[in-house]
């Protein structure tokens, strides 16, 4: 059994931008009380809230969950009955505009994403330590989001014409229809360090399971450090290498 299992989000745990299923949540409220979980996505913390903390089983020891919000710039814990960062990197106000200014150069050269179309909910949102495009709005239907991009063609598009205008940032492809963009060599990889780092586990003691860590997805980074991993495919996947895991 590892010491640390890191679990992605999107298209791993949940399905874009969705709550735990209820099979989900109480696979993970058993597998935390066998090992330590490590949860990593680019979303802020409130929405690991919303999506995980929320859906867990009550009772479960959320002492041995581990959040990283904002693709591994900020770590969170549970400790004396409060989430509190243990770390948290914050991008200047005049690096958000610089990132900004680069996301909307983008879309206007590109033509990648309608603009005619209304969005759903803001298409740039800032996050403290990242900034975030959506390319159909942050609240965009599951069904509308998978529908646009099934290849990841377009993100790359939009990521490659951004990319060489932040040559000091570090520009991803995030979750079905996102692109994250946070301060150079902060990102998972990042996070996985810093996790071993100041919680002392040894990154040979970990597991990071992912559905993108094939070449150019957005879990590949971490093999740099040399965690073991495992590619899903979606969150049924998932589930299956988890009732694996808890039966070993």
């Amino acid at each position: 059994m590892p010491a640390l299992i890191f679990f992605d989000i999107d298209k791993t745990l949940t399905s874009s931008k969705q709550p735990l299923t209820p099979e989900m949540a109480a696979l993970l409220g058993q597998l935390l009380e066998r090992t330590n979980v490590a949860i990593i996505s680019g979303g802020a913390f409130a929405q690991f809230r919303e999506q995980i903390i929320n859906q867990l089983p009550h009772g479960v020891c959320l002492e041995r969950l581990y959040i990283l919000p904002t693709s591994g710039a900020a770590l969170y814990t549970y400790r004396d009955g409060m989430w509190k960062p243990v770390y948290e990197e914050h991008l200047t106000d005049a690096q958000t505009i610089k990132i900004k200014d680069a996301i909307e150069t983008a879309i206007r050269e590109t033509s990648v994403i309608d603009l005619s179309v209304p969005s759903f909910g803001d298409r740039i949102e800032l996050r403290g330590a990242q900034v975030t495009l959506s390319a159909l709005g942050q609240q965009a239907p599951i069904a509308e989001k998978e529908a646009w991009d099934p290849d990841a063609s377009k993100k790359r598009i939009l990521r490659d014409a951004i990319a060489p205008m932040l040559p000091e940032f570090d520009v991803k492809t995030g979750g079905s229809t996102s692109i994250d963009v946070t301060l150079q060599g902060v990102n998972k990889a990042y996070g996985v360090r810093k996790v071993g780092e100041l919680c002392s586990f040894l990154i040979s003691d970990m597991l990071y399971i992912g559905d993108a860590l094939y070449p150019g997805g957005n879990d590949e980074v971490v093999k740099e450090t040399g965690i073991r991993t495992h590619q899903v495919k979606d969150p049924e996947d998932t589930m299956r290498v988890i009732q694996e895991i808890l039966v070993r």
